[in-house]
């Protein structure tokens, strides 16, 4: 049978408030350790935000220390639709001037006409062979590739037969053109230059293998006497003066002219296009600028978050954390020291990244613009890699090494974040062992202030009795 227990109702005694301010007191060790949590909580999220400031300065540190970044080319030219230009990093560095008095071409053919390309041309084998052309046509050397025959069937559409050579992989691309006039069969070299023209030869099914009739009509052989397709442009090289030296590529794409730099050959010229290649300074200065900026970002999050304000009498987050001031402390000594790498820079504030009060670090435009005219000095400075002194590491390998060691499993950012959050583990461990103490201590509580209420109703009533039965006997004695 279910009991319904109504406290206070037998003696008028306020249990529930009673059990209530009692358990009050007996919470305070939860409230503490709920409020420790939150603390430490507050730690975790702060060293995260330390991690992911640490991780952009051990990027830009990491670009800085990166040999190729030194390399940084820019390329111009006076006329990039005639000769486009694109350097890569290590470029060399100079101004070029090129004429181009031919670009390169594929060789490309048409057949006659069809009434669509539905028609069928005529069974047979189709051989394409790529190669090179003599004088006039008169001759045809055939290059290292084999050539490749096609099995036309009487079946198949002229659509059909230009699926089977973009399929055959022989070296000529197949299109079909359609105007007013009906469909043509398209075929062109699938690479420019002299050496990429092709031929073509047939076994017509229909015996004449010469004719304009069956599949004779796709036969483009000059030098046999073979010429049904109709030549539309001829296999060619591109012609060009490079500083006034005549050269000849297969391609418009030149890659090999100059190291680290490309020419895209765009048209004939009328006049020299000047080409420049030269150290990309902007570059290099917004790689400097990137690092000043991560460093300053987590000099200033760390700052605030160890510092304590006299005025105000608040505390950082991390104020008196020790593995947090010791990162500043590293931070700053690094700031300050000295690298043997360069013979010329010794200090970041030689190359234009002066130290301020606030602990920031500001560019000198002009100190860095001098620095940079002094790159191979730079790159010292900055990239160098002694395995033997450490001390003449450059000043981003030395920032770089200090990122790479507070992030690592053991690192220290690491270490103290897993142990905040072992701690917060232990916390809510507590905290649950706490609930369960509360929870029996309510029921006990409850329990005894339950009897205590009953017992003074009981004895409540007894004293109304009594008082009840004396009036009565003192009204008895008065009659």
């Amino acid at each position: 049978m279910t009991s319904i227990s109504s406290p206070g109702i037998g003696s008028g005694l306020d249990v529930n408030s009673i059990i209530t301010q009692l358990m009050a007191i007996e919470r305070r060790p939860l409230d503490m350790l709920v409020a420790k949590s939150s603390s430490i909580q507050a730690q975790i999220s702060e060293y995260g935000k330390l991690k992911s400031a640490m991780s952009a300065l051990r990027d830009a540190s990491l670009k800085l220390s990166d040999a190729s970044t030194w390399g940084a080319s820019t390329g111009t030219s006076s006329d990039s639709a005639s000769v486009g230009v694109i350097v890569e990093s290590g470029a060399a560095v100079g101004r070029y001037s090129v004429e181009v008095q031919a670009l390169a071409r594929a060789q490309s053919l048409a057949s006659g006409v069809y009434a669509s390309s539905a028609a069928l041309p005529g069974a047979g084998m189709l051989r394409i062979e790529t190669g090179t052309w003599g004088p006039g046509q008169a001759s045809f050397t055939p290059g290292a590739t084999a050539a490749v025959d096609i099995a036309i069937e009487a079946t198949d559409t002229l659509a059909q037969v230009r699926d089977k050579i973009n399929a055959a992989g022989a070296g000529v691309t197949a299109t079909i053109l359609t105007d007013a006039s009906g469909s043509r069969l398209m075929l062109q070299s699938s690479a420019t230059g002299a050496a990429n023209a092709f031929r073509t030869t047939v076994t017509d099914d229909d015996g004449n293998n010469a004719d304009a009739a069956g599949l004779s009509a796709f036969a483009f052989d000059p030098s046999a006497g073979a010429g049904v397709m109709t030549q539309a442009l001829a296999a060619a090289d591109a012609a060009a003066t490079f500083n006034g030296l005549a050269i000849t590529s297969a391609s418009n794409t030149l890659t090999d002219l100059i190291d680290g730099v490309t020419l895209t050959l765009g048209k004939v010229t009328t006049a020299p296009v000047e080409i420049g290649v030269a150290q990309d300074n902007e570059a290099l200065k917004g790689d400097v600028q990137a690092f000043v900026d991560a460093y300053n970002a987590l000099a200033k999050l760390i700052g605030g978050q160890v510092k304590y304000d006299a005025t105000s009498k608040t505390s950082g987050p991390l104020q008196g954390d020790s593995a947090a001031v010791g990162i500043q402390r590293q931070l700053r000594a690094l700031v300050g020291t000295s690298s043997g790498a360069s013979s010329v820079f010794t200090r970041l504030s030689d190359v234009g990244l002066e130290l301020q009060k606030d602990g920031s670090l500001a560019v000198d435009a002009g100190k860095l613009d001098a620095a940079l005219a002094k790159l191979p000095e730079m790159k010292k400075f900055f990239a160098n890699d002694d395995l033997l002194v450490p001390a003449n590491d450059g000043i981003a390998r030395q920032f770089r090494a200090l990122g790479d060691a507070m992030l690592s499993v053991d690192g220290v950012i690491t270490t103290r974040s897993d142990g905040l959050a072992k701690r917060i583990e232990m916390n809510e461990d507590q905290q649950a062992s706490l609930e369960v103490r509360l929870a029996q201590t309510e029921q006990r509580l409850r329990a005894q202030y339950t009897a205590l209420d009953t017992k003074l109703g009981q004895l409540s009533a007894i004293s109304a009795y009594v008082s009840q039965q004396m009036a009565v006997f003192t009204n008895s004695s008065k009659s």
